[in-house]
């Protein structure tokens, strides 16, 4: 989205409001019928196919490059068909050409203003630089070792200039007393004579140099570098506030058709019939013309430069008010005039703004990068050298780099969430166990064997009698089962008293492995507890095992996104700080600005602003939701009009708090 590409398309909409009802308003039905065959004409297609060419179809680019404007107003052959008042049809084609010519000017109008948009922005970068220059010591020595071997170049070059002036000024003046004998002593004199006569005028133009710039020697090399840097940035904001003012004159300026643009305004020129806006048209493209001529004028002050303007629109040779001349050529002469605007001065003057810019902008890269990349260079061969002989090394850490990796990938990734879906699909294989499933039925069954069997054997050291019936045996069998052995217990109790003879028998060891058994038991029910305790929190300690592995995943990708700047929050964040920043930039343009007497901004104020919406414009579709965006977009616009400044003021206040979600 774009301010230029708006202000293109609702003009282009403007023009495409004109009536042609005027032109058979006073003819027969039968004179009209025959202006309506006539129109079939080849030129009448030919206009109507390049008119349909220069209008804003496209939603995206409505600005039509300039060689495709240039081409179009070529194809149009304007200015070979002349009109005649008694013929109908040259007066479709007269209405047609100025109608074409007119959009054809809305291109143009739209071109200048993205050149002198895309000129504006990147000033502040520039602006930007010579601030770090000045406010910091370090950069400024920096900045004059960075510029040292141009400074010498060009240094060099005024010397050895001077000297060649200086020593064709002597020739010239000895020439002037030629004579027979210092003809002699000329064709006599030697060549170490003549290095010598001309190392002393080298001698004497570094002497009057040094004078010259005898300020710089007791100078520091920052307090230097900040000298160059307060002047060229000076330049700088000069050309930023001249091209803001041109900006500024086209926007309220030019193509002043009038009306509001919609479809039921009556009131603007458009929809009138006395071709005032015909007029409009030609004061508009001399008022691009001027702007162009002058707006790099760095000398002038801007209200210099804003009264040369319109001094210069007022007088200008080719404006039909000026001159006589047929109402027929006044769409050719613009046609003309448009393609000149096209073919040579927007060239020339992207060529002059370059090179202000260049001559008083941040160096170049190879200025800024030079000296570490000498140094890269100069120690290319050491690093290539250290690589080659270190070659196997290299490949077999790179080799190992990848085999870990690749371990690291399948070990505490893919491995891990292999088992929490294995844990989520009940997989059986993926259960975790400290001890088998059927180990500890296997000792509760052989315990419960035990113990009924030493019941059966030893009835009376079991419960006191001298045998024992089936129901006592079940009644065992199921207080074993609950974990008593107490019959076990009774006879163990009863060799303690007399252990060796319990020990003879085989009583007394017998009972003591049982009880091993039961100890064993225990165990295995206390491990069964446990194992049943990590089985039920099982997809939790999965989850533990994954997230070391999905946590260094997730903190390798983040970080390779943000070095090469691919993700998107990251992004946002730093769309939504610069869009703070132009806030901040528009309500200091509103704070330094001073009103016109009708309460308006200047015109350089109202190009700073619009400059400022332009980036807003171009943010707020990164930043905002499509409809948050719509609304954003009618309050950027309402900041962007000439409404007075306190309703633009509170525009701004609107864009703060009603977007400051997006804004943070």
């Amino acid at each position: 989205m774009s301010v230029v590409a708006d202000q293109v398309r609702r003009l282009d909409a403007q023009l495409d409001r004109i009536p042609f009802t005027h032109l058979a308003a006073h003819h027969d039905d039968e004179f009209a019928a025959q202006a309506s065959a006539q129109l079939d004409s080849p030129r009448v297609k030919e206009l109507l196919r390049v008119i349909k060419s220069l209008s804003t179809t496209s939603t995206a680019h409505p600005v039509l490059p300039a060689w495709r404007l240039q081409t179009l107003l070529s194809q149009s052959d304007l200015g070979t068909v002349t009109s005649d008042e008694d013929h109908p049809v040259g007066q479709y084609e007269a209405e047609l050409e100025w109608l074409l010519v007119s959009k054809a000017t809305v291109q143009t109008y739209g071109i200048i203003m993205d050149t002198l948009l895309d000129q504006i922005i990147p000033l502040n970068d520039h602006i930007w630089y010579w601030d770090d220059i000045l406010s910091s010591h370090s950069f400024g020595t920096l900045y004059l070792v960075q510029t040292s071997p141009w400074r010498f170049w060009a240094w060099t070059q005024e010397i050895y200039q001077d000297s060649i002036d200086r020593l064709r000024n002597r020739r010239s003046i000895g020439s002037n007393e030629f004579s027979e004998q210092n003809l002699g002593e000329e064709i006599g004199s030697s060549i170490s004579q003549r290095w010598r006569q001309f190392y002393g005028i080298v001698r004497d133009s570094i002497r009057e140099r040094s004078l010259v710039n005898i300020q710089n020697r007791f100078m520091s090399p920052a307090a230097v570098a900040r000298t160059e840097a307060r002047r060229k940035q000076a330049k700088l904001k000069k050309l930023r506030e001249m091209t803001s003012s041109g900006l500024g004159v086209l926007i309220d300026e030019g193509l002043a058709f009038g009306g509001n643009g919609s479809d039921d305004g009556k009131s603007d020129i458009i929809m009138s019939n006395n071709q005032e806006w015909k007029g409009v048209v030609e004061r508009s493209v001399a008022l691009m013309d001027m702007v162009l001529k002058d707006v790099l004028t760095l000398e002038t002050g801007v209200a210099e430069f804003e009264d040369k303007v319109f001094a210069g629109v007022e007088e200008d040779p080719e404006l039909s008010i000026q001159v006589e001349e047929d109402e027929g050529n006044r769409p050719a002469v613009v046609a003309k005039r448009l393609q000149t605007l096209l073919e040579k001065k927007l060239p020339g003057h992207l060529d002059a703004a370059s090179k202000i810019v260049a001559e008083h902008g941040r160096p170049s890269r190879l200025v800024r990068y030079w000296l570490p990349a000498t140094a890269i260079l100069l120690s290319s061969t050491t690093i290539l050298r250290v690589f080659f002989n270190h070659e196997q090394e290299i490949l077999a850490w790179i080799a190992d780099f990848g085999v870990t990796v690749k371990d690291f990938w399948f070990n505490w990734v893919v491995e891990p969430t292999r088992k929490v879906v294995g844990t989520i699909r009940h997989d059986s294989n993926s259960e975790i166990a400290i001890m088998s499933r059927d180990s500890l039925q296997a000792d509760r069954d052989s315990l419960e064997r035990m113990v009924v069997e030493f019941a059966s054997d030893k009835p009376s050291a079991a419960i006191g009698t001298s045998s024992i019936s089936e129901s006592q045996l079940s009644d065992i069998r199921a207080k074993v089962r609950e974990g008593d052995v107490t019959p076990v217990l009774r006879a163990y109790e009863k060799d303690l008293r007399s252990p060796f003879v319990g020990a003879l028998r085989g009583d007394l060891v017998r009972t003591l492995l049982i009880q091993v058994q039961k100890t064993k038991v225990d165990v295995e029910v206390a491990m069964a507890g446990i194992d049943a305790l990590l089985k039920s929190q099982e997809l939790v300690f999965g989850f533990i095992g994954l997230t070391p592995g999905i946590l260094v995943s997730i903190g390798l990708v983040q970080y390779l996104r943000t070095v090469f700047g691919g993700k998107r929050s990251y992004r946002q964040e730093g769309h939504a700080g610069k869009a703070v920043r132009v806030l901040r930039n528009i309500d200091r343009i509103f704070s330094e600005a001073t009103p016109s007497p009708n309460n308006l901004l200047s015109y350089k104020d109202h190009g700073l602003l619009v400059c400022e919406v332009h980036v807003l414009r171009r943010l707020a579709h990164s930043l905002l939701p499509a409809d948050i965006e719509r609304e954003f977009l009618e309050d950027l616009d309402d900041l962007a009009n000439l409404k007075g400044i306190q309703s633009q003021v509170r525009a701004l206040d609107r864009i703060r708090w009603a977007y400051a979600k997006w804004l943070k």
